[in-house]
């Protein structure tokens, strides 16, 4: 169950109108690694979890703060856009607002489709997709990937943060740097709690038999590359983080394998083959056959 109350976590308003930062805004709003992404993200780690108690709770509590943060954001989206000029350049493009807000670097649909409101699109109105989530129901994998995303998002905010002098913004990004430092923290911990309780453990999934892989090359560093200073790192020699083995380090693989014949799939999808005139067997063995009947 949702309830929607009328009031935004933070609240901040631009300085001035500014369409060409309102696009740069869907980002972070509609992006892979967007307000977006991340609450139904969450959302749908906590639907798909195994596991009841403080671990749900954690996705369904930063699930819920992370819908405010897209609103938050749709609406300094439209404020943004509410009084912007439709057109910036000389009178004869003025004259076609489409075009002038193309010249402008705008995104046209912001005027055409939302009637002056945000989208949920990225800053190039790519539309937003499920694709981006992240939520496979083990969740060392998720609080993992959760981590990436805030670190992700955290990134591009502060980029955008530099990419204007308007106060109002600033404030709102201000605010929105602090909660994705705040959730990058949470995140690491709570992945290091379930190791430390015993729920999940390296390598991800943890109940997976180790006997049945091949552990010759479990923690064997394969360096496929001429570069060769990755073999000083603490991947290349030493314990693993699993503490289940040692790396160790090798130039190239250490295991080959002959490459197999070629496939020769069914006729009927009519690839080339070396087995000449294969359809037309096909076709006189059915025809024979039918004689017969």
């Amino acid at each position: 169950m949702f309830f929607h109350k009328q009031e935004l976590q933070f609240t901040s308003t631009p300085d001035a109108p500014d369409a060409v930062y309102a696009r740069k805004l869907q980002e972070v709003l509609g992006g892979q690694y967007g307000e977006i992404t991340v609450a139904l993200q969450y959302g749908f780690q906590a639907w798909n979890s195994h596991l009841p108690g403080k671990y749900r709770d954690l996705l369904y509590g930063i699930g819920a703060e992370e819908m405010g943060h897209v609103e938050m954001l749709a609406i300094m989206i439209a404020q943004l856009l509410e009084k912007a000029p439709l057109g910036v350049t000389e009178d004869a493009v003025q004259a076609d607002p489409t075009v002038a807000a193309v010249v402008g670097g705008m995104d046209v649909q912001h005027a055409i489709v939302a009637g002056a409101g945000a989208r949920a699109v990225d800053s190039n109105g790519n539309p937003w997709q499920g694709s981006y989530i992240t939520a496979s129901g083990n969740l060392l994998a998720d609080f993992t990937a959760n981590a990436n995303a805030e670190m992700q998002g955290r990134l591009q905010v502060a980029r955008l943060y530099h990419m204007t002098q308007d106060k109002g913004v600033r404030d709102l990004l201000s605010f929105l740097l602090a909660r994705d430092t705040m959730h990058q923290n949470q995140w690491m911990a709570a992945a290091a709690e379930l190791r430390a309780e015993g729920k999940e453990d390296f390598p991800v999934p943890s109940n997976f038999p180790l006997k049945k892989e091949e552990r010759s090359v479990s923690y064997q560093y394969l360096n496929f590359s001429d570069g060769k200073a990755a073999s000083e790192g603490t991947w290349a020699s030493g314990p693993t983080p699993d503490g289940k083995g040692e790396f160790t380090y090798h130039e190239g693989p250490t295991t080959h394998a002959p490459m197999p014949d070629v496939t020769r799939p069914d006729a009927r999808y009519y690839g080339t083959t070396d087995i000449p005139n294969t359809m037309e067997k096909i076709a006189g063995t059915v025809q024979d056959k039918l004689k017969k009947e």
